[in-house]
């Protein structure tokens, strides 16, 4: 029942948040304070059913720190998708024409924050963890990766490819974050780094959303493979590669932490042993 009602809750903040910040589309200043409310919601909510019923202090969401870490998360995250962008500018698929809308990229904020936050309170913090307890990490982290890809075959311009380079550039690399820290602000950090620096800097298509154009006035043209297309450039074998590059140098730093847990069925047969060994 832990599931059931922590999702309800977080989902239902995701949902409330989602519908206000779409309520005042077309004015950037209010969908900038309507988007960090619903970011403060939807942290209240999670925090609030978590501790009612897992009785616990919710640690994964702790101030300590929480400055520094989603900040650096922020910093990870656009410099992950500068890289994809330098790629693709390269092969001569992103170019910038000029300005494009530096109040539009005040909407995006606001808009992004809330769409990282939520997105990843019910993804990592509630699902990703609670079948980790189960599963272990390594199984939790592909489950959780392909349900996260397949929500984003909702959007508009949803392709299957981009619902695969989703899962695995994304759904792996946030929960890979988790895990190496065992807090959420590094990847809720990542997450909006990510997708602002998609929309709100380079003005490229967010996950097939028809997204609004940012700061540069940018054109996206080639192979679907190498821009990803109508999807964009989270679509990009680019995208994909960067992500699972960093998948791999995450699940290392939780592996030397000692943060990834093993299958339910492991830890019992492991905790038998030690038990029949302290008998001894």
């Amino acid at each position: 029942m832990r599931v059931v009602w922590q999702l309800l809750a977080v989902v239902a903040a995701w949902m409330i948040g989602g519908r206000c910040v779409a309520a005042v589309d077309g004015n950037p200043w209010l969908t900038l304070v309507v988007g960090l409310l619903a970011v403060v919601l939807a942290v209240g909510t999670y925090k609030w059913v978590v501790g009612r019923t897992e009785r616990r202090a919710v640690t994964e969401l702790s101030p300590e720190g929480a400055g520094p870490a989603t900040g650096r998360g922020v910093l990870i995250g656009v410099a992950l998708f500068a890289a994809v962008i330098t790629n693709l500018a390269f092969a001569g698929d992103y170019e910038v024409n000029g300005l494009g809308s530096v109040t539009g990229a005040v909407g995006l904020f606001g808009f992004m924050a809330a769409a990282a936050v939520t997105e990843e309170l019910v993804f990592r913090g509630v699902l990703f963890r609670l079948v980790e307890e189960w599963a272990g990490t390594w199984l939790s982290l592909v489950l959780t990766g392909a349900l996260f890809g397949l929500m984003h075959l909702l959007n508009p311009n949803a392709s299957l490819w981009g619902a695969v380079a989703i899962a695995i550039e994304a759904g792996g690399m946030l929960a890979a974050a988790y895990a190496a820290t065992r807090k959420l602000w590094l990847p809720m950090g990542l997450h909006f780094g990510w997708n602002f620096a998609a929309s709100g800097i380079f003005s490229t298509e967010v996950s097939g959303n028809d997204t609004p154009k940012g700061i540069l006035d940018s054109t996206t043209s080639g192979s679907k493979w190498i821009t990803g297309g109508d999807f964009g450039p989270e679509g990009s074998v680019y995208s994909v590669l960067f992500g699972v590059l960093l998948t791999i140098a995450f699940m290392w730093l939780a592996h030397r932490r000692g943060n990834l847990v093993p299958r339910r069925s492991r830890r019992v047969v492991e905790a038998a042993a030690d038990a029949t060994t302290v008998a001894r």
